[in-house]
């Protein structure tokens, strides 16, 4: 008999032919197994509940009619009630404050991220004499307490006649908000390639022109992150506002909300009902920014 007609193996020999089991397929590395997802996805749980509850106890404590109702919050269900906000809108200077607190706000993202921005690209695309010294210079300014820059701060402030105005105030915060924003922009302008400035500079372009027509359209990410960092510092800033606004219509949010808190009292569902309002602003502006927030911060820490 020709090989080619030659039985099977399991004729030959016999035995019955095994049958073969498809192995499972093994994890991958990098891959996560079900429990591991599992774990992942409850801990993911466990930290949005984390984060949300806060927010949601003081939404919950503003519908509240009753000052002393944070002392018992199980009896606002039966007397939930909008009172607290219409009562801040209308017997409050909230709009001013919230006027005060816009215009410092948004003067220091203005001011901060433009001045971080170019000391940024300065410091990143220029080597002048000890500019690894001015960047520790700017970093070492974040280690001062508030307690221990109020008074000179308010001394140079009173000398330029700018207590109680608005600019002041913007200067103080961008003395606060620039030196971090700087270190920022700097570290994201180095992923930027250099040779983006060499051609802008072979098509005709200034440094300058280099810098606001090709740079910048870039570092969007980056300048969403200073933005974002300059606006917060300002909006929910306390000591400074207190200190160098005297006018109760300059009061910022911030300060305008201890106007609840007296000597012998605290108005707590007004408190409360004032601080789910001040929310609406940031959140806004956190929403025009959100898409660039985590792309800004995160590439300035992959080169330099």
């Amino acid at each position: 008999m020709s090989t080619l007609d030659s039985p099977p193996s399991a004729v030959v020999t016999g035995k019955p032919a095994e049958k073969t089991t498809p192995r499972r397929p093994s994890t991958r590395r990098g891959e996560i197994g079900r429990g591991g997802a599992l774990a992942s996805h409850g801990i993911l749980v466990v930290a949005s509940v984390v984060a949300l509850f806060p927010v949601a106890w003081l939404v919950f404590l503003s519908l509240g009619p009753d000052k002393d109702d944070y002392l018992r919050p199980g009896g606002i269900w039966g007397k939930m009630t909008l009172d607290n906000y219409a009562f801040v809108l209308q017997n409050t200077n909230f709009f001013d404050w919230l006027k005060s607190s816009l215009i410092v706000s948004l003067g220091t993202t203005v001011i901060g991220v433009l001045v971080a921005a170019t000391t940024g690209y300065a410091v990143s695309r220029m080597r002048f004499p000890g500019y690894k010294k001015f960047m520790w210079v700017l970093l070492v300014t974040q280690m001062f307490p508030v307690a221990v820059l109020m008074v000179p701060m308010y001394q140079i402030l009173s000398d330029l006649q700018l207590i109680d105005t608005y600019f002041g105030l913007i200067l103080v915060y961008c003395s606060t908000a620039v030196p971090y924003c700087a270190w920022l922009m700097k570290g994201y302008f180095d992923t930027i390639p250099f040779e983006i400035d060499e051609a802008g500079r072979v098509d005709g372009l200034s440094p300058f022109g280099t810098f606001v027509r090709l740079i910048l359209p870039l570092a969007k990410p980056g300048l969403a992150v200073a933005a974002f960092y300059s606006f917060i510092t300002a909006f929910g800033e306390v000591a400074f506002a207190t200190t160098f606004m005297l006018d109760d219509e300059k009061y910022t949010l911030a300060v305008g909300l201890q106007s609840f808190v007296s000597e012998h009292d605290a108005q707590r569902n007004l408190m409360a009902a004032t601080a789910v309002l001040i929310a609406i602003p940031v959140s806004a502006f956190f929403y025009l920014v959100q898409k660039n927030l985590v792309a800004g911060l995160t590439a300035g820490g992959t080169k330099g």
